[in-house]
């Protein structure tokens, strides 16, 4: 993967995580968003291994329009998601995946196949026994389709 990519890579997991963090704890997006690039970026995590670098021009992005976009793109996801669930009803982990994927998808330039395959990928990291990552691929792919309709 190449250095580009992989710091896009990070930024999107660090945008999942941020998101969470927000949630819990009720910080703004401004001050979780200095925290990760102080703390996260690139730092040392824990016996020596250490924390991806992270593009945080996209970083800030994802964060900033997910907070800005939330109610549109928890409306998209709750379109996606059974009647029973909505999204207040959803793990907080997959809400704040959802939201950093909403983000990108509406505000951004990014093929939403890539987008999806991206989001995925992060949901096998938080959920590497479960079938949460099926369940992301099919939530997203309902709502790449009604962001960028002309994509599909």
């Amino acid at each position: 993967m190449s250095d580009k990519r992989q710091k896009k890579s990070a930024a999107r997991l660090y945008a999942v995580q941020a998101l969470f963090q927000m949630e819990a704890s009720g910080q703004t997006a401004e001050a979780v968003e200095t925290e990760f690039e102080d703390f996260r970026f690139g730092t040392e995590f824990f016996e020596g291994e250490e924390m991806a670098e992270g593009d945080s021009k996209l970083f800030r992005k994802l964060v900033g329009d997910a907070v800005n976009q939330q109610a549109k793109i928890d409306q998209m996801t709750d379109r996606a998601l059974v009647e029973k669930w909505p999204i207040n009803r959803i793990d907080p982990t997959l809400r704040a995946l959802f939201r950093a994927a909403g983000a990108e998808l509406v505000e951004g330039n990014t093929p939403p196949k890539v987008v999806i395959v991206e989001f995925v990928d992060i949901a096998k990291a938080f959920f590497p026994e479960g079938r949460e990552p099926k369940f992301v691929n099919a939530v997203l792919d309902h709502m790449a389709r009604e962001a960028k309709p002309e994509a599909f």
